[in-house]
């Protein structure tokens, strides 16, 4: 059974679309507690800490009955937007928002989504978590944007869409009418790449 350790609806969404039975906890790590200034290592360690992190937790977690025996699989994610070299995570406003667009107009950058999964059995009599492995891997995406005008820009940034999401744009949301093709992994852009988890979540 699985568990997404991750407040994302995006990737809740995802994983409702594709009929894979889950539920979703949010693992409330402090993400400002890593300092990695290599953004693959930064992604990759954000998403192991958030999975740990609900690890460490989940005892103190009321499970659905049906996940309180057996094994589980933990999920964590953690997405990064790279741009010129540059990390791009929530503009802090509208005018960061509006600048950063300019920038990114007419040109790409890269999706980076670290993922972990921790396999364990969770024995609810005993409140113990055991963990069998632990599978982790940094997917990337490019990502293509259209030429746009300032009055473009200026109408997407009055959405408050791009507040609200890494890099300053939603592929699943209005934003992805400015995006005009991705190289590599589409559900990666939205935070979690589904062929992954489908090699590797047991059959």
């Amino acid at each position: 059974m699985l568990i997404l350790a991750s407040a994302s609806q995006s990737r809740k969404k995802l994983l409702e679309n594709c009929q894979i039975e889950f539920i979703q906890i949010s693992s409330n790590f402090d993400e400002t507690s890593i300092k990695e200034k290599n953004l693959f290592k930064l992604a990759l360690e954000l998403s192991f800490q958030k999975a740990k992190s609900l690890y460490k937790n989940i005892h103190k977690t009321s499970l659905p009955e049906e996940f309180n025996y057996g094994p589980l699989e933990i999920l964590g994610c953690d997405s990064i937007f790279e741009f010129e070299g540059e990390a791009y995570g929530k503009p802090s406003n509208k005018e960061e928002a509006f600048i950063r667009w300019k920038k990114m107009s007419g040109g790409f950058g890269f999706l980076h989504t670290g993922h972990t999964l921790i396999f364990g059995n969770f024995d609810s009599t005993s409140n113990s978590f055991k963990i069998t492995e632990i599978i982790k891997k940094i997917v990337s995406s490019r990502v293509y944007f259209s030429q746009l005008e300032d009055c473009e820009i200026k109408s997407y940034v009055d959405t408050n869409e791009p507040l609200y999401c890494a890099g300053g744009f939603a592929l699943e949301g209005i934003g992805g009418k400015y995006i005009d093709k991705i190289e590599g992994c589409f559900s990666n852009v939205m935070g979690l790449s589904l062929p992954w988890l489908r090699k590797n979540l047991p059959k």
